[in-house]
């Protein structure tokens, strides 16, 4: 009759000893095989560890903002000086308005034309006039084509403004200006032509030397009327 060995304590601890001797074994292999499974490696640590110190110092990462244009440097601030023997006038020229007549009474200003010339025209509660005579009333030639007639640029002919002169032909003006000692709306376009006269800036320093020359006594002298009895020069024109 077949039957099963009888086990003994010695048997029975010699088998336990045995499974415990091959879990061991099988650990080892396992851990040398796969390695521990939630343990993050140093590698994995250290990222972790960094990822973290930026997002708590450096914070949320905004877009970045586009640059300023670069701020032009400041030009010439535009006023034309006219130093006379009534003192000095202070024009804020209009170059934005009136960009042609500008750009012609500058280069005037610059070539140093109006030095020496008088305001050859004075008519109290209306205009004074100058950019065209010396004294003596001799006539000093522009040595400049005649501009376009910039009337309609929105500028009206109030007091204070300044203005070029011309003939009846709306592009005739030159050198010739004036500066209104009053409102002249009549001047303003389309009036009294239809073409108007151009306005191009206007007096910010200097209004009581304006108002000096328009009181001044006038006669006629060399066939023109309401010149000054004694002459008003411009001794110097400049820009600032």
């Amino acid at each position: 009759m077949e039957h099963t060995p009888q086990r003994t304590p010695t048997d029975d601890a010699i088998n336990v000893l045995a499974a415990l001797c091959g879990m061991v074994a099988f650990a080892i292999v396992f851990w040398a095989v796969v390695g521990p499974v939630d343990a993050p490696t140093a590698k994995e640590g250290a990222a972790t560890t960094k990822k973290s110190s930026e997002i708590e110092t450096t914070g949320p990462i905004r877009p970045p903002v586009a640059s300023a244009a670069p701020v032009a440097p400041a030009g010439p601030q535009g006023i034309m000086v006219l130093e006379t023997t009534k003192g000095t006038i202070k024009v804020k020229l209009d170059k934005e308005k009136a960009p042609i007549t500008v750009k012609n009474i500058v280069a005037y200003v610059e070539d140093g034309f109006y030095d020496g010339l008088i305001f050859h025209r004075v008519i109290p509660d209306f205009m004074i006039q100058g950019g065209g005579f010396l004294p003596g009333m001799q006539r000093k030639e522009p040595g400049r084509a005649s501009i376009k007639n910039e009337g309609k640029n929105g500028l009206k002919n109030e007091r204070g403004t300044i203005a070029m002169a011309r003939t009846s032909a709306p592009d005739s003006a030159s050198s010739q200006f004036f500066i209104n000692h009053k409102d002249n709306a009549m001047l303003d376009y389309p009036s009294p032509d239809g073409n108007g006269y151009a306005v191009f800036g206007k007096v910010v320093e200097g209004m009581d030397n304006v108002d000096a020359i328009a009181a001044v006594d006038t006669a006629s002298k060399a066939g023109h009327g309401d010149v000054p009895v004694e002459d008003v020069v411009i001794t110097r024109a400049y820009m600032e």
